[in-house]
This record gives C-alpha cells, sequence and structure tokens, in this order.
C-alpha cells in the first residue's frame, strides 16, 4: 500500500490518501528558485513547519511557503530525499559520492552493498523516502482502480480537466495561466486543482515533476536524461496528458519543474 500527501516541503499534512501501488507514498515539494545558503532553512508552516540544514545546499525561491517547489534540479531533489531519510534514523535511497558537489551525480549501487537492486540500481530498497519511479507516478496519476482503467489524463477521464487558477474543484487543474509570481502563477499546493481517482492533488499542471527512472527506464546510467510529468502552471493541455513525457539531463533547473516524495509501503505501519 502506499499513501499519497500533497504539502510544501513537508512530509505531513492533512490531505492524504491510501493508494494502492507497487512501493511507496508519494508526498509533495516546495517552491525553490533563487539561491538561500545560510546556516539553518525553515520550510513549511504552521504544524508543517521543519529545519534543514543548509548543507543540503538546497536553493529556495521567495514565492510562499505553500507554493510547489520548482528550480531544483533531480540531483538536487535526490539530496533532499536523502537527507529525509537520513535526518530520520534511515538509508539513504541515492547513492552519492563523498564531497561531492550539490549537483554532482548520483552512482549506482552494486552487489554486495545493503539495499541493492538488480532491477533498480538508482535506489536503495532499504530507503524509506524516495522519488517516485515512472510506474508510481504514472499510476497514482492516470489509473482509476475502481474500474482498473487508465486515463490519459489525471482525473479518471480522457477529457482534459478544466483550468483554474486554484481551488480543489472536481475535473480541474491548474495550468494554462501566466507569469512566474503573477497571481495567475502557480496556487498553493493544498489548491492546486482536483484529485486523480486515487485522490491525489496535482498531478496535472501546477507544477511539472521530477521522476526517479531514466527516459530509457533502464536505471543503468547516472547521467541518462530523467523523466518528468504534470505539466505546469504556464503549459498548454495536451502537457497534462500521459502521452507526454519530457526529459531532462539530472543536473538541469528550470522555474517550472519541481518534485514529490515517494514513502515505501513497508514502512507505513511503522510511521
Amino acid at each position: 500500500m502506499r499513501r499519497f500527501t500533497e504539502l510544501s516541503w513537508s512530509w505531513r499534512s492533512t490531505r492524504s490518501r491510501v493508494l494502492s501501488v507497487a512501493a511507496g507514498a508519494l508526498v509533495s515539494v516546495a517552491s525553490l528558485a533563487a539561491p538561500s545558503y545560510a546556516g539553518i532553512v525553515t520550510f513549511g508552516s504552521d504544524g508543517n513547519t521543519f529545519n534543514a540544514s543548509q548543507a543540503l545546499q538546497i536553493t529556495k525561491d521567495t514565492r510562499g511557503t505553500a507554493k510547489p517547489a520548482t528550480s531544483v534540479s533531480w540531483n538536487e531533489a535526490a539530496r533532499f530525499v536523502n537527507w529525509l531519510n537520513t535526518s530520520t534514523g534511515h538509508q539513504a535511497a541515492y547513492k552519492f559520492a563523498d564531497g561531492s558537489a550539490v549537483n554532482d551525480n548520483i552512482q549506482l549501487w552494486t552487489s554486495g552493498e545493503a539495499g541493492y537492486d538488480v532491477n533498480n540500481k538508482y535506489r536503495n530498497s532499504l530507503a524509506k523516502y524516495v522519488l517516485p519511479s515512472y510506474n508510481e507516478w504514472y499510476k497514482a496519476a492516470y489509473y482509476n482502480p475502481t474500474n482498473s482503467t487508465y486515463y490519459d489524463f489525471p482525473n479518471g477521464s480522457d477529457t482534459r480537466p478544466t483550468a483554474v487558477t486554484g481551488g480543489t474543484g472536481p475535473n480541474t487543474a491548474v495550468y494554462t495561466q501566466s507569469g512566474e509570481a503573477s497571481p495567475t502563477g502557480p496556487a498553493d499546493v493544498d489548491q492546486a486543482g482536483g484529485l486523480s481517482p486515487y485522490g491525489v492533488m496535482g498531478l496535472g499542471g501546477n507544477a511539472r515533476e521530477w521522476q526517479e527512472s531514466s527516459f530509457d527506464l533502464a536505471n543503468s546510467s547516472v547521467s541518462s536524461s530523467r523523466g518528468s510529468r504534470g505539466g505546469s502552471w504556464l503549459f498548454a493541455p495536451g502537457n497534462l496528458s500521459s502521452r507526454n513525457l519530457p526529459n531532462n539531463d539530472p543536473s538541469f533547473e528550470f522555474y517550472l519543474i519541481g518534485f514529490r516524495v515517494a514513502m515505501v509501503h513497508q514502512f507505513l505501519s511503522r510511521a
């Protein structure tokens, strides 16, 4: 079982759902753009606030604590996920060389190392928090468990959702808006449109999201392009489609791309 939660740089939220998806639980992200490197950085707000060491070297924008995370490379997202794991007593998901720069690529896990998975050399199988794979993200967005059917849009339909600036109305998504920081820019993560059939918000529009998997799905080369899905608040409706899968270098940063975090199912009963 996997739980998917939408939040802002926090891994707790009142908006959560339990899903039957292969291996983990999706939580969301915060918004990043302008660099901010000063000792301790605070993320989230109210009950979702937490502090992170700036040793992470993660950039952070000024949109506000409830906005989606963007301008984050895949490598930065992986380091954040590792921090979630190691700061809570769990195994790091991704293998970085000691002393590597913040945007250096990961290394592959190798046989003989605890948590090695021959089918996914990117992810350590003992980690609690991970980036969602191609299959995990795809199922959470496009699969309807009530009729065992995959649809083209993340609203349980082959008809695109209605474009909105924010809110939680059924069959809506935040897309075809304008401006990076204008009133019609990205919505708060808990106002990012209607839910997918699995009960997940923001998988269409608001911010495009990195997937763990390499574009060729092999996860065998650390420099391979990584896929991303979901479109953004600026994108046209076709970008919300299951058929749209852009890919970029893992060090690429762009103000429309963020990420989510998945929690592995075996930890759900212990959390």
